[in-house]
């Protein structure tokens, strides 16, 4: 099945999934972490991996690992195809853009957090991390040719300013990671090191005037984003984290059936799956015992290794962002 390549919308997590854009596997850490002004938000068994490639290409230092991390996102590539999903990639950086990045290094790996879609709104943010700040730009070309023939609305939030070199002032920030859509509802978190509270305030008064309920939802501050505590499974199920959610569930998802995960199982990822429908979803083996129970309740399962991504702290949410997520053609 091909997805109608007209129609571009998200009605929530877990709708069907019917074209979805797979990220590309490219990594220069910043020339050091002086440059980089921050702690790497990867899994905590990578510290050590990954200080091997402070200013270098990942693939450069560890070829095996860039090679399995590249299977690992054809796989999944092929078990959503297998689904009938539509998949669509970015493009690689050019040589002109890898140089432009200069110290600050460059990211394209996660394509979930440049850009998002929240119904039919499709919204270019604001990255925090200078290595991650052109990672929209391999994307724009397949935007620019799903989005603009769409009725899709495409916007972008105001670029931070600068006040000193590499460093940005006080943003908007907004990631998507931190977005989760159910139908009107709008969750977006918020810890500082991603999405900030401006970034938050920009997407509620650009969202609410169409009818939307943007919620904000604090999460502590080593939490990178808000699909690192919380994932909707299907309406009425889904995993979090508590000791990630200081203020509990947000109002609309108490009562929901909750698979519990601790924090060990949280920084390795294990809210991060995919749903390719309410009745089917992508996880690693590495959450067996989230997938058990996952299957107690009537999901399919699918297993992906997917080690070498969740180095970087992230997994198949991350890996992924949808074009199209509907039943029907519907628009608002």
């Amino acid at each position: 099945m091909v997805a109608d390549a007209s129609r571009v919308r998200v009605d929530s997590e877990f709708a069907p999934l019917r074209t979805v854009v797979v990220s590309r596997s490219e990594f220069r850490a910043p020339a050091d972490a002086a440059v980089f002004g921050h702690t790497l938000p990867v899994e905590p068994g990578a510290v050590e991996i990954l200080d091997a490639v402070w200013g270098k290409d990942f693939g450069e230092v560890y070829p095996d690992k860039q090679r399995a991390w590249e299977a690992e996102r054809a796989e999944l590539t092929a078990v959503l195809r297998r689904y009938g999903v539509e998949v669509l990639r970015p493009r690689l950086f050019t040589d002109a853009e890898k140089a432009a990045t200069g110290p600050a290094g460059y990211a394209n790996f996660f394509v979930r957090d440049p850009w998002f879609t929240v119904g039919d709104h499709v919204i270019e943010g604001v990255l925090q991390f200078p290595h991650r700040r052109a990672e929209v730009l391999p994307s724009r070309e397949l935007l620019l040719d799903r989005v603009l023939p769409s009725t899709a609305r495409y916007v972008s939030l105001p670029q931070p300013e600068i006040v000193a070199p590499g460093q940005a002032g006080p943003g908007p920030f907004l990631e998507g990671g931190d977005v989760l859509v159910l139908g009107d509802q709008v969750f977006v978190g918020c810890s500082g090191m991603a999405t900030n509270e401006l970034g938050y305030r920009w997407l509620a008064k650009y969202l609410e005037p169409f009818g939307f309920t943007v919620t904000l939802v604090r999460l502590p501050a080593h939490v990178l984003h808000l699909d690192c505590a919380l994932g909707l499974v299907r309406q009425g199920l889904l995993i979090a984290c508590p000791d990630r959610l200081p203020d509990g569930l947000p109002a609309p998802l108490r009562g929901w059936d909750m698979i519990e995960v601790d924090e060990d199982e949280a920084a390795a990822m294990a809210t991060n799956g995919l749903p390719i429908d309410a009745d089917t979803y992508i996880t690693d083996p590495e959450f067996a015992r989230v997938g058990d129970a996952l299957k107690e309740r009537g999901v399919i399962v699918e297993y992906i290794d997917f080690s070498v991504s969740r180095l970087f702290g992230g997994a198949f949410r991350c890996s992924t962002q949808p074009l199209l997520r509907a039943q029907a053609a519907t628009h608002r």
